[in-house]
Formats: structure tokens, sequence, C-alpha cells
């Protein structure tokens, strides 16, 4: 007597659902997009519409806000603070926090200044002598907090008093220290390449659309190669659409001013190559790693202590640039330089932008998004004439808000499935 062995069928291979969502079009991508919606991971919409909401309303408030001179002033104080914020993404990628940067800007600004107006130093001498003993504070915070096992928290708070003390002392009895007329320093808050010029910011415009439409087909055409699911063509070509409307836009209304500032370029630059050494290096996922789970990190061979020393000394490096910037800005290096809300609208900028405070979520673009929301904030209260008191208590709503959001984000997603 005869049996028919039993046939199994093969199971069938797994879809790369982005590939389900491209092929079915717009639809897919309406439908994959309420799906984001209802399992919390909202991305960068409620910055997005942030930023709408505060321009409609302060505009219809002032009439002025969206004048050409008021956006062009916004994208030049954005980047004191906003680099700062670009440090403190590092951190938070990690699931820590550094609060001494306001203090490392304001000693880095005053060792920069006073070595090179009061001791003659070469003023590129004295900047690079300044970000390299930012440096060396982040790696001492890191040294404490990775190899001692102080938390972050503590070493940091501890830097913010020494650091502020340290500021003093060398300003001095005056306290201040003014720039080098049309030196180094005081030039940073100046326009690229010359004040008026509109062609560059024409250029400067056309150039990263340019840059970004070749990443798009670059990075398609490899996940092609690779047998990855890769982007259309009609996606890649909204996508840099709708980069070439801002972009051209922006420059437009800059060009109604004075040109391109100079302090946005820098920030521009930074941010970017930020983004690329976060997503498309070895480095930047170790430290997306570390931020999900030391443990997990430290069995898949990563260097954990390293990792985190080098995110402090990062963290440091820009907020030395920040305090140069804000330095330029107010013309001189003072003891309350890096002090007040500086360091609050840093930590806000990035939270608001999307960073979590929970450790590894976050982009270096959410400190652009950050800090142009809390800039606008501040700006718009200004020309409404709120005083200083109430606008550190709507900061503090709108950040209590966006941690409040971050925390009901993760919640959703873990109850979907996704966290």
């Amino acid at each position: 007597m005869s049996t028919n062995p039993t046939t199994t069928e093969a199971p069938a291979p797994a879809v790369d659902p982005r590939l389900l969502v491209r092929e079915a079009g717009f639809a897919g991508y309406v439908g994959e997009f309420k799906r984001k919606i209802k399992s919390g991971d909202l991305g960068s919409v409620p910055v997005v519409l942030g930023l709408i909401l505060i321009g409609a309303i302060f505009q219809s408030l002032t009439g002025d806000f969206l004048n050409a001179d008021n956006l062009t002033n916004i994208t030049k104080w954005v980047a004191g603070p906003g680099l700062i914020a670009v440090g403190i993404v590092f951190v938070l990628l990690l699931g820590e926090i550094d609060l001494s940067l306001g203090s490392v800007a304001g000693v880095s600004a005053a060792i920069a200044s006073v070595l090179s107006v009061r001791s003659g130093l070469n003023e590129w001498l004295a900047i690079l002598i300044a970000i390299g003993a930012a440096l060396a504070i982040g790696a001492l915070h890191g040294f404490f907090f990775a190899k001692i096992g102080v938390p972050a928290f503590v070493v940091t708070l501890a830097g913010l008093l020494a650091w502020s003390g340290l500021q003093m002392y060398v300003l001095g009895d005056k306290g201040t220290v003014n720039v080098i007329n049309d030196g180094v320093i005081a030039n940073l808050d100046t326009y690229f390449l010359g004040d008026g010029d509109i062609a560059f910011t024409w250029a400067f415009a056309i150039l990263g659309i340019v840059l970004f439409g070749a990443g798009q087909l670059l990075d398609s055409k490899r996940r092609s190669a690779a047998g990855l699911s890769a982007r259309p063509m009609s996606e890649i070509g909204l996508r840099t659409g709708v980069i070439a409307v801002i972009a051209l836009v922006s420059a437009y209304m800059l060009n109604q001013d004075r040109g391109l500032p100079l302090p946005l370029v820098i920030f521009l630059g930074i941010v970017v190559i930020t983004d690329f050494v976060l997503r498309r290096t070895s480095y930047g996922r170790q430290i997306f790693a570390v931020g999900g789970g030391i443990e997990a990190a430290r069995r898949a061979g990563i260097n954990v202590a390293w990792v985190r020393i080098s995110v402090f000394m990062i963290s440091a490096g820009m907020a030395a640039l920040g305090g140069l910037f804000i330095a330029s800005q107010q013309g001189s290096a003072d003891k309350l330089l890096g002090s007040g809300n500086v360091l609050m609208n840093s930590i806000a900028a990035a939270v608001i932008g999307g960073t979590s405070l929970f450790g590894g979520r976050g982009k270096t673009w959410s400190a652009l998004l950050g800090i142009l929301v809390i800039q606008s904030i501040i700006t718009g209260l200004d020309l409404v004439h709120v005083n200083q008191a109430i606008q550190y208590m709507i900061t503090g709503a709108v950040l209590l808000g966006a941690v409040v959001l971050d925390s009901v984000s993760r919640r959703t997603q873990k109850s979907s499935g996704r966290g």
C-alpha cells in the first residue's frame, strides 16, 4: 500500500512594504501617510505646520513678520543657538543630555576674543585654540561619563558652573572684550561674498536643488543595484520639486533684502555634513546603536566608551562654533554670552524639531527646523512687544508640548508594534 508523500509549498518571499506603497502610486502614499499618523510616526509634520501657523499668526498681528528684512534677520539669528542645537542632537541620540553647552559657548568665545584682541594672536589661530579647548572640555565630560560612570546630567551640570567661572576669569575685571573690527569673528555676521549681490543667492539655491536631486538619483541607483527597494522617478521628481520651490522662494525673499547671509550658509553646510555622518557612515550607525541599547551595541563589538566620549566632543565643538557666531552678532564676548535662555532654546530646538529625548531617534535637520520655530516665536513676540518674562513662559510651554508629543508618539508606536 503506497502513500502519497505530503507536499509542502515553499513560503512566499517577503516583500518590502515600501514596494507595495510605491506600486500603488499616489493612493499608496496617502495610505502610508495615514498609517504613519495613526501609529504615532509624525515625522516633521507638526514642525512644518507649526511654522506655517506661527507665520500666519504674527503676520496677521503685525503685518511685518513676513517682510524680507525680518525673515533675513531670522536666518542670521538662528546660526548661534542652531549650531549648539546640532551638538545637542548628537547627545540626545545617546539618550543623554549636556547642560554645559551654553557655558562652553561662552568660554570658547572668551578665549578666542582675549587671545586675538588682548594678546595680539592671529585671529584664525585664536579661533582654532578656542575650538580645541572646547573639544578638550567635551572629552573631559565624556571621560567622566563613559569611563568613571558619573551620570551625564551631573557631569555637565558641574561643567555649566565650572566653565562659567572660567569664562569670567578669562575675560577679567572688565567682563567684556569687543571683537576685532572687520576681523574674522566680526565678519561671521555678514553676507556671503558681498552685501546685496543677489547672484550668489540664486546660485546657492540652484546648487542645492541640483545636489539634492543628484543625491536622490544616486541613492536610487545604488539601492536598485543591491536588489533593494528604490524610489521611482516620479517620487524623486516630486521630492526634488518640493525642495526646488522652498529653495527658490527662500532665495527670492532673501534677495528682496541684502542677499545670502553667511551664518545661514555655514549653518546649512554643517547640518548637511553632520546629517551625512549620522546616516551614511558606520560611526553614525554606531551612535544610533548605542542610543538604542548599550548592551546590544557592546555585544555587536562597538566601542561604547569611545562613541560616548566622541559625541560629547562633537557637542562641545558645535557649542564653540555657536558661541563665535553669537559673539559676532553682539560685537563682543562678555560674561553673559551663553547664559540666559541660550541653552534652553537650543535644547528646545532639538526636541521640537523631532529628536527624541529617549535616545535612538533624530536627525540634525531637527536642529534647523526646531530653531526656526523658536526664533520665529521670539521674533514675533518682540514685534508685538511682549516682555521677556512672557516669552520665557511661552517658549517653555512649546518645549513641554514637544516633549509630550514625543512621549505620546513613542507610546503609540509601541502599542502599534513599531516602538
